[in-house]
């Protein structure tokens, strides 16, 4: 065979001949499979494929095939025989909105609940969920400073945050709640109990002074106390109703407070008032703060 000048002929092994698919068109040969992976199907327009979208969202693969798998964002489309995932940019403002949750350190469980509701309804989850983890912050707030304070050698360096008074109590008829609780949990059930509390208070008469909080022994890491929830009720028959209603399940109970009056620091009498970061008003029964 005589080629035009310039031209070789192809190789061929001895006895071979040209492969059949040679010159086909629809014959592509890829050998970079990230190059496969970027080829978005032909037949949908606009869409990214997870490396694109993952930069444009400045989210990791591996956390969008993560949220692709719990339901929090699904692709636009996936590849039957490849499986590769692609993307529309419509749906960067819900990939955006799981990360920003995330850094509130919500659980993605959390995530999926508040990303499945529109509007007001996921607006409450949200503050249901920062509510208890504002508790959360105002407990290990708690914490840290005691253990400052242990540290430091200087002692529960937290009882220095107190503003201690002494008052003029009259009688009182007491709707309570108590419970064993260290230092960790007193803020949480401090809050809840002071407001299933106060709604029965409505049930009683109403409330007729400021609510506090007994402890009877000391509370924090060591110590679970117990601490009793305390709200003044006018209607004493009623509380005591009332609180039979309840059953076990938060140890209400009604006692009346006698009347008590200034005495110098040594009296049993004598009633410690403090102040503490959750805003309500704390008595020992020691006469002095205790370390919760």
């Amino acid at each position: 065979m005589t080629l035009p000048l310039g031209q070789s002929a192809p190789f061929l092994p001895p006895g071979g001949s040209r492969p059949a698919t040679e010159g086909r068109p629809e014959d592509v040969l890829v050998d970079d499979v990230s190059n496969a992976h970027d080829m978005a199907p032909a037949h949908q327009d606009g869409l990214l494929t997870i490396g694109a979208f993952a930069a444009r969202v400045r989210l990791s693969p591996k956390a969008l095939r993560l949220y692709d798998r719990l339901g929090l964002l699904a692709p636009a489309y996936v590849d039957e025989v490849s499986g590769y995932r692609y993307y529309r940019a419509a749906q960067a403002e819900r990939a955006r909105l799981v990360a920003q949750l995330r850094l509130l350190d919500m659980p993605l469980a959390r995530i999926a609940e508040v990303v499945g509701l529109d509007g007001a309804a996921a607006e409450e989850r949200l503050a249901a969920y920062w509510a208890e983890a504002e508790a959360r912050f105002a407990a290990q707030r708690t914490l840290a400073a005691y253990l400052r304070g242990r540290l430091s050698g200087k002692g529960p360096g937290m009882f220095g945050t107190f503003v201690v008074e002494t008052v003029e109590v009259p009688e009182q008829v007491l709707l309570t709640q108590s419970r064993h609780t260290l230092a960790d949990e007193l803020p949480t059930w401090i809050g809840a109990s002071l407001e299933r509390l106060e709604e029965g208070a409505a049930h009683c008469g109403g409330v007729t002074g400021a609510s506090f909080v007994v402890y009877h022994s000391d509370v924090s890491m060591e110590s679970d106390g117990p601490a009793e929830s305390c709200v003044p009720v006018a209607d004493e028959a009623a509380a005591r109703a009332w609180a039979a209603g309840q059953g076990r399940s938060w140890r209400t109970a009604v006692r009346v407070e006698p009347a008590r009056g200034s005495r110098t620091r040594g009296s049993a009498k004598r009633r410690w008032r403090t102040r503490r970061s959750w805003g309500r008003t704390r008595r020992s029964r020691s006469g002095s703060p205790s370390g919760a």
